[in-house]
């Protein structure tokens, strides 16, 4: 009877256990390992095409060249604001500690005998008071100064055009940056599988080897080799991970997600390639649609809009001004008058600084030629190597095709001989290792034409998709 009380008694205890152990994970934040793995978020799968979408929304970068289009926008808009009159009220309240009066004694203006004198006592005429409060509105309309005005504009239009550019050729760079870490991953996680199948060849000739010193058949040198080998093996497949893993990082940055994200890539390439124009058509492009050459023509009206508000300092200034007043304590005055006229201002003598600085404009348009004409070759030569790059990787990727088929028929015929005892599991597992390198290498030489032509499209100013 006392035994059954102490199992039961344990019986509660053990429910009482799984009862309170869950709530204390819960009130203390402590989760199981199978909780952990359970709220690991799934892979994040992604197309090529996906992921340039989502860096060309959410790259940091990107959304800074954004940015600084919009601040130029609003420059432009303050320049604007200068061809149009500026209307401001000024009021002010002043007291006066003494004021002069005009004192008039008695007979000052004669003594006529009819009147008598004029006047007949003293007076003393005021001038205001001591207290007086005055506000106007005026409105001052520039003339001449229209063509500096216009020039500012001119220099604000081309910071404008320059910084959408720099956003185009931001997203064409972000778009390669994409295309190159997107490859790089795959080329990277079929490396991996190569070295791993070259680490299980090497661990079959480990284990060969030490059979064979077993048997006499082979001396201790010959197994010391392979165990060599087989670390070897290991570390490359060890190198290869850590490539993975920072490529991961990078692209999850330049994505806008976190950088713990596990990405799930599309293996296929059949849509890698990029469709390219002749090279006589490319360095025709290039010189229309290259961002360098583009942002340096901009650089060039900027500095012509600089010349030109340089020139027009010797313009006198003529303003036009226009005011409504009131007044009260002002002598002379009535209560509301309104003012119109022209104000002019020239500098007679500024110690030559209007000409060093029409001589320093001119220097800045020449420097700014000079680079348009500089990039211009720069841009023909970059198309010419991103050219001829693409043709030398075209013969590459035949080459890696013709690679591939030979490592995947000494696959095959070393699976025959293996299935008729003809040859080593080493040697099956080691054929099967090249076959796969061979695979990452065709792979790498795919994608390396693609990155070429992507390169190529940039240099074109085009968005390299």
């Amino acid at each position: 009877m006392k035994e059954s009380k102490m199992q039961q008694l344990k019986k509660n205890r053990r429910s009482s256990r799984k009862v309170i152990l869950p709530i204390f994970l819960f009130v203390t934040g402590i989760s199981l390992p199978g909780a952990a793995n359970a709220q690991t978020a799934a892979p994040l799968s992604l197309t090529l095409s996906q992921a340039i979408d989502l860096a060309l929304k959410q790259d940091r970068s990107l959304l800074l060249a954004r940015l600084s289009v919009i601040d130029k926008e609003h420059k432009k808009e303050i320049a604007r604001s200068d061809y149009f009159p500026h209307i401001k009220n000024e009021s002010s309240v002043l007291h006066l500690t003494e004021l002069a009066g005009v004192d008039v004694p008695a007979g000052a203006f004669g003594v006529p005998p009819a009147t008598g004198p004029i006047p007949a006592r003293s007076l003393f005429i005021g001038q205001g008071s001591l207290t007086s409060y005055t506000s106007g509105t005026g409105l001052a309309q520039p003339f001449t100064q229209m063509f500096k005005i216009h020039e500012s504009n001119r220099a604000a239009i081309a910071d404008i055009n320059t910084a959408k550019i720099q956003v185009n050729q931001a997203e064409d760079e972000i778009a390669l940056k994409v295309r190159q870490l997107y490859y790089g991953l795959l080329i990277g996680q079929l490396r991996l599988q190569a070295a791993a199948d070259e680490v299980n060849a090497n661990q079959v000739k480990v284990q060969e080897s030490a059979d064979a010193v077993t048997q006499g058949r082979a001396l201790d040198v010959v197994a010391l080799e392979s165990r060599a080998t087989l670390l070897d093996a290991k570390q490359t497949e060890l190198t290869q991970t850590l490539q993975i893993h920072d490529l991961t990082l990078t692209l999850n940055d330049i994505l806008g997600i976190p950088l713990k994200t596990e990405l799930q890539l599309d293996p296929d390439t059949s849509a890698a390639s990029i469709s390219t124009p002749s090279r006589e058509e490319c360095i025709s492009i290039a010189r229309q649609q290259s961002p360098e050459i583009r942002v340096a023509q901009q650089a060039v009206i900027k500095a012509k809009a600089a010349l030109g508000a340089a020139k027009d300092a010797y313009i006198p200034d003529v303003t036009g001004l226009a005011r409504y007043s009131y007044q009260s304590g002002v002598p002379l005055l009535v209560h509301n008058f309104g003012t119109f006229g022209l104000n002019f201002s020239y500098d007679l003598f500024d110690g030559g600084r209007r000409n060093a600085e029409i001589r320093d404009a001119q220097t800045v348009l020449s420097q700014a030629e000079l680079n348009l004409a500089k990039i211009d070759d720069e841009v023909t030569v970059q198309v010419e190597a991103a050219y001829d790059k693409v043709e030398q990787l075209k013969s590459m990727v035949g080459v890696a095709e013709e690679a591939l088929g030979v490592r995947t028929e000494a696959a095959r015929l070393t699976d025959r001989q293996y299935e008729q005892n003809a040859a080593l599991a080493s040697a099956r597992v080691e054929a099967h290792a090249k076959a796969t390198s061979a695979k990452a290498s065709l792979l790498e030489a795919t994608l390396g034409l693609s990155l070429a032509q992507g390169e190529l499209k940039r240099t074109l100013g085009q968005l390299p998709r």
